[in-house]
Parts: structure tokens; sequence; C-alpha cells
């Protein structure tokens, strides 16, 4: 059984970091994407950060500033998202989604929420 579970999330300032985790069960990263998520109230969910099992890495928030940082431990079967520098409107829930690059069938964990406040 596939299962992605986030962790990590909470409360942080402005200026400081946070690393989210998600852990996968049921399947190997080979032929999957893993891609992090967020949805902030009242907007729609939007691409941050993407993993491929090749270890090619897209991101698609503040690329150049680097804030957002996605690594993975095949391994450990983890996949990090580091939060640096965050902002108050970085403030959401942050899924874990991964994605078999032929089947597409996709499997997202239950999010966990990051809330950036001094």
């Amino acid at each position: 059984q596939v299962k992605l579970v986030e962790s990590g999330g909470g409360l942080v300032q402005p200026g400081g970091s946070l690393r989210l985790s998600c852990a996968v069960s049921g399947f190997t990263f080979s032929g999957y994407v893993v891609t992090w998520y967020r949805q902030a109230p009242g907007k729609e969910r939007e691409l941050v950060a993407r993993i491929t099992d090749t270890g090619e890495i897209f991101t698609y928030i503040d690329s150049k500033k680097g804030r957002f940082t996605i690594s993975g431990d095949s391994a450990k079967k983890l996949v990090f998202l580091q939060m640096d520098s965050p902002r108050t409107d970085d403030t959401a829930v942050y899924y874990c989604n991964a994605e078999h690059v032929w089947s597409r069938n996709q499997y997202w964990g239950q999010g966990t929420q990051v809330t950036v406040s001094s």
C-alpha cells in the first residue's frame, strides 16, 4: 500500500528556517516523481518543488532566491523540503505527492500545516 506522510510543519518566524519531511512507503523511488505542493487558505494549490527518481530538481517558487530546496534520501525513503527565510505568505498546508511517470497514478499525503508568523 502506497503511503506518504508529511511531518515537520509548525510555527516559524519570518526569516527563520524549517525542514519538512515526506516519508514514503509501499513503493521505491524508481519511476516516480515526488512533488511538494502547498495550499493557502482561499487559494488554489500550487507547485513548490519537484524531484525525479534520477535526482533532477525543479523549483517553482522563488527559484532564483533559493528559499525552497528539495532533496531526497532514497535509502531512507524520505523527501525533504527546506524552507529558508520564510515569509508570512508562505503560510499554507504543504502536501507531498508522488506520481508514477508512466501510469500517472498519484498518491497524496495528508498535509502538514506551516504557519509563518512573528
